[in-house]
């Protein structure tokens, strides 16, 4: 049976920033609609149930759904991390993300081949040298601390 990720709950915080390009919709996540707004990502629903309850629902270009909100999960804003952004370009990626204000780490490689240590261990400036798929990394987060991974993927491993 296959499966697909469709959705990922992301803590973030209830900050009303008045009004700009991105309050299209009544909602009450601006700094996060505005953050991955200005990645391009596509808004796909914005609504409040009530005071206690936002959803932001918005989806990377060629991707499925993130889904964004106060009241949705009890997890503190800022909490999610690690997720991964698979890209078969990363110094585009980074350029891309840069040029619209973000800030991103520079891109770097593990120096055992394989990125998960927390902090700075490990990492060495730079792509991975042979370029290969899931070797390259870089960095970003969102307003409320949310940390994002960039992850260069050109060739899948056998059977996917």
């Amino acid at each position: 049976m296959d499966m697909k990720l469709e959705a990922v709950v992301v803590p973030v915080s209830d900050q009303r920033l008045g009004h700009d390009v991105l309050d299209r919709l009544p909602g009450i996540v601006d700094k996060a609609k505005q953050c991955y707004g200005a990645m391009r990502w596509r808004l796909d629903a914005d609504f409040d149930t009530d005071e206690d309850l936002g959803v932001v629902q918005l989806t990377p270009r060629g991707s499925q759904r993130s889904v964004f909100g106060t009241g949705v999960k009890s997890a503190t804003p800022g909490s999610a991390q690690g997720l991964h952004l698979v890209v078969t370009d990363i110094e585009a990626a980074r350029a891309e993300l840069v040029g619209r204000g973000a800030e991103v780490s520079e891109v770097f490689h593990d120096a055992g081949g394989v990125f998960h240590h927390a902090g700075m261990d490990g990492r060495v400036p730079g792509p991975d040298s042979e370029r290969r798929s899931y070797g390259s990394f870089a960095l970003f987060g969102d307003p409320d601390g949310n940390g994002r991974v960039f992850q260069k993927v050109t060739t899948r491993c056998p059977g996917w």
